[in-house]
């Protein structure tokens, strides 16, 4: 599928604008989830409104400019760096922080008592809590302090931030060193971490190294949770063969069911979502579908073909397992034990609480695009 801004393309405009079916850089984008000249994955929610932007800029050009000349990227990368630019949030410069600071309530929901529990009952059971974030320290504070409380530096080990994920993985040899922080001003470069605490930048070799050290093994297990492929579940499943839990709020939009051995416990034992509870803004959506599957019309008088979207085989291939939030394992016990996207050829297996619906009808006729 496609678009021409915000308008949807046909299979015949779509054939004569690209020339064939599929997109010519899914080769190279398979294979690194990343970013290039040619195209932006615009892949989690804080990323998203610029993908919308984007098509009403074209939609803008259309309607202006008889040329069509579409040259204005650069403008959309000096509006992001505007808003986001690591002095913003101090400066109250753009228009982002400054309207987050003001109303916070607006934007942010808290953090369910449930997870707090959780993240307490894994650091009473010895795992060691890393956050680690490519927001700047005096926004994550915002943040932390709004969603989890005062104390929520107690929660956590190790705290990273303004990480600039993905290079944070996959900057191999040319390390970004991590820096201390005074007064979120950022500080000398170190050469090693050799204590918890509070850091900037960085890079996962130096801190894999502090985890060896903190937890006296000589190979330590990372489980590292992130909702974005591009920054975080390809580079640190990729670069760094960490075990990595893909939170995938679309899984919200499909109604996911109770499974049977727990339909049997109260209300307030089952996690907020496993529930018949789907709201209205993760209904599927009418253009682009659903995120999990696709229709590929027949050609002449074949069949039309179900067919795994590009980001649903992503899932499989990078994910250890996917869930629609934290919420959904808070309450399960520390030692319970998830199926993974690699224990079988099941294109379902890894996520939890249930696949998504348009992945379960003939899972066995699915073909894997």
């Amino acid at each position: 599928r496609a678009s021409h801004g915000t308008k949807s393309m046909t299979s015949e405009e779509i054939l004569e604008t690209y020339g064939r079916r599929e997109w010519k850089h899914f080769n190279t984008v398979s294979g690194m989830v990343s970013r290039t000249a040619k195209y932006y994955l615009y892949d989690n929610y804080f990323d998203l409104p610029g993908a919308l932007l984007c098509a009403r800029v074209v939609d803008s050009l259309d309607q202006h400019d008889r040329q069509k000349k579409y040259d204005f990227w650069k403008d959309m990368v000096a509006a992001i760096q505007h808003n986001y630019k690591i002095t913003a949030f101090k400066e109250d410069c753009g228009m982002y922080f400054p309207e987050v600071k003001k109303h916070p309530d607006k934007y942010l929901q808290r953090c369910p008592e449930s997870v707090k529990k959780w993240l307490k009952q894994l650091k009473s059971a010895g795992k060691i809590l890393l956050l680690i974030t490519s927001s700047h320290s005096d926004y994550c504070r915002l943040l932390c302090e709004h969603i989890i409380g005062n104390d929520f530096e107690e929660y956590f080990d190790v705290v990273i931030t303004n990480a600039l994920k993905p290079g944070f993985f996959s900057h191999t040899p040319n390390q970004r060193p991590f820096r201390t922080l005074e007064n979120d001003e950022e500080q000398e470069a170190l050469l090693s971490l050799d204590k918890p605490g509070w850091y900037s930048q960085g890079n996962a070799i130096q801190l894999y190294e502090l985890l060896k050290k903190m937890t006296g093994k000589l190979d330590p297990k990372v489980v590292y949770f992130g909702d974005s492929m591009h920054s975080d579940i390809f580079p640190a499943h990729h670069y760094s063969n960490w075990e990595t839990v893909f939170i995938l709020e679309e899984l919200l939009g499909d109604k996911v069911t109770v499974p049977a051995e727990t339909e049997s416990e109260p209300l307030e034992k089952k996690g907020k979502y496993e529930g018949d509870q789907t709201q209205a803004p993760y209904f599927v959506s009418k253009q682009w579908g659903s995120f999990f599957m696709d229709r590929l019309p027949g050609l002449e008088n074949a069949e039309e073909t179900l067919v795994c979207t590009w980001s649903c085989k992503c899932i499989s291939t990078y994910s250890t397992i996917a869930i629609p939030t934290l919420e959904a394992i808070a309450d399960l016990p520390l030692d319970y034990r998830f199926t993974r996207f690699s224990s079988n050829s099941s294109a379902t297996a890894g996520y939890y609480p249930s696949p998504p619906r348009a992945l379960l009808p003939n899972e066995e006729s699915v073909t894997m695009k």
